[in-house]
């Protein structure tokens, strides 16, 4: 129902302002991971000499930490609560992003990705709390667009980050395979630690980061949010298999997963398809292009929040996916510049779609919403599958026929917000009750 039929809802109330804006800090911060990666594909296919599917194996290294991390997290939760589990999500991401240090001295390309699982496994556990957390902080009926104003500074990180990134680690130097191979192992070893060393000290600064956060978190006082259905059941009592009884919430769990692999996969090639598509145009020149998709992200996640007001979720999401599956085939059978601008609009098309698919997903879910937030998380992993099939694509004919992967993605999207997010009639009775008891 749009707001000419009915007065828009307040995004928040007065009593969760403070905890709304000191989580929504969390949604800047797991920016840092992800979009660093998109980096990091280039950076480490030098350093190590990969090819595409080896590069891509970092997003299934960080997409499969956050997987397994999150039905755990949401056991976690129920177990110590929200405030905790924000804080030990970031003491695992600190511990993580401080490994990158080592990694870089011993030159191990298995070590860095054992840094990224355990990073992914904190902002898994930070996702699975500040999700649910901001779609309860105020009235049910404006949950997306509260979720969606929250994501927004996602964006903003995460153009932030693409732009300290392409600056810190990526270093302009590239050489052939014919200069490569030119090289005397001396110089190459030497070419190689220089690349990899570059990691060093943005990963450091990030480790103050998520630590100083952790102790401002540690000092606050948040309202702890506990759910509640019409039969009386509190989290204590669901089960895993609970969740099974909405159908809405297993589409969204497929949804997200489709919707991740897509928003990875472009964003992990964007660098090389433009360096494939406009011959001469090299790392750190390409790599603006993957500002732009970014910046188009956040512009679309805050602009996505104000035309929620107007606009219903569903059908917005659904507007966001048919433009994205137009750009998608622009990609796919253009040539020249028009593709990579078309991938740079799927940034804008991108934004709205992660937080909408989950705050609808998550209707009605009562007290299985801690679970339902974990299965949603645990989606996660298309950003590792998707990218993979992709680089098995580009590595077998050319990168731009591997976007037909994210095509599919987003078709089932397109579903889903046609259809698939509509609850079950039979769940209708369960509710969210959302007392707010302070915690210690």
């Amino acid at each position: 129902m749009t707001s000419a039929n009915k007065p828009s809802p307040p995004i928040t109330e007065r009593r969760y302002v403070v905890p709304l804006v000191l989580v929504t800090s969390l949604f800047f911060l797991w920016a840092i991971g992800v979009n660093l990666n998109d980096i990091l594909i280039q950076h480490f296919k030098k350093a190590f000499g990969l090819t595409d599917s080896g590069s891509s194996l970092i997003q299934v290294a960080f997409f499969g930490g956050y997987c397994l991390a999150a039905l755990p997290a949401g056991w976690l939760m129920q177990r110590v609560g929200y405030k905790r589990g924000i804080l030990i999500g970031l003491l695992v991401c600190s511990t993580g992003t401080i490994l990158f240090i080592p990694a870089a001295s011993v030159r191990i390309y298995g070590f860095f990705l054992f840094a990224l699982f355990l990073m992914a496994c904190g902002q898994s556990v930070l996702e699975v709390a500040a999700n649910p957390y901001v779609t309860m902080l105020g009235p049910a009926d404006s949950s997306e667009r509260r979720l969606n104003l929250a994501q927004s500074f996602n964006a903003a990180g995460a153009v932030m980050i693409a732009l300290v990134g392409s600056r810190f680690i990526l270093s302009g130097i590239e050489h052939t395979p014919a200069e490569l191979a030119a090289m005397n192992p001396a110089q190459l070893l030497a070419y190689r630690a220089s690349e990899a060393n570059m990691v060093k000290t943005p990963y450091f600064v990030i480790t103050g980061v998520f630590l100083f956060v952790a102790l401002l978190i540690f000092l606050t006082k948040l309202p702890e949010i506990r759910e509640t259905s019409t039969d009386g059941l509190t989290t204590s009592a669901t089960k895993l298999s609970g969740t099974l009884a909405f159908p809405h919430l297993i589409k969204g769990v497929l949804a997200q997963f489709f919707y991740v692999g897509a928003q990875v996969g472009v964003g992990s090639f964007i660098i090389r398809f433009t360096e494939f598509t406009l011959p001469g145009v090299h790392e750190k020149d390409a790599a603006h292009y993957l500002q732009a998709h970014l910046a188009g992200f956040m512009i679309g996640r805050f602009a996505g929040s104000a035309i929620m007001q107007k606009v219903a979720a569903p059908r917005l999401l659904s507007l966001f996916a048919g433009g994205s599956l137009l750009c998608l085939l622009v990609v796919l059978f253009a040539s020249g510049a028009a593709p990579v601008w078309a991938i740079v609009l799927i940034g804008f098309f991108h934004s709205i779609m992660f937080p909408t698919i989950f705050a609808l997903s998550l209707k009605s879910l009562g007290p299985y919403t801690k679970l339902g937030s974990s299965l949603l998380v645990m989606a996660i992993i298309g950003g590792a599958v998707c990218p993979w099939v992709m680089g098995r694509i580009s590595d077998a004919w050319n990168i731009q026929r591997a976007f037909v992967v994210p095509l599919v993605c987003h078709a089932f999207v397109f579903y889903f917000a046609m259809w698939g997010y509509r609850p079950a009639v039979a769940n209708a009775g369960t509710s969210l009750a959302i007392p707010a008891t302070e915690v210690e």
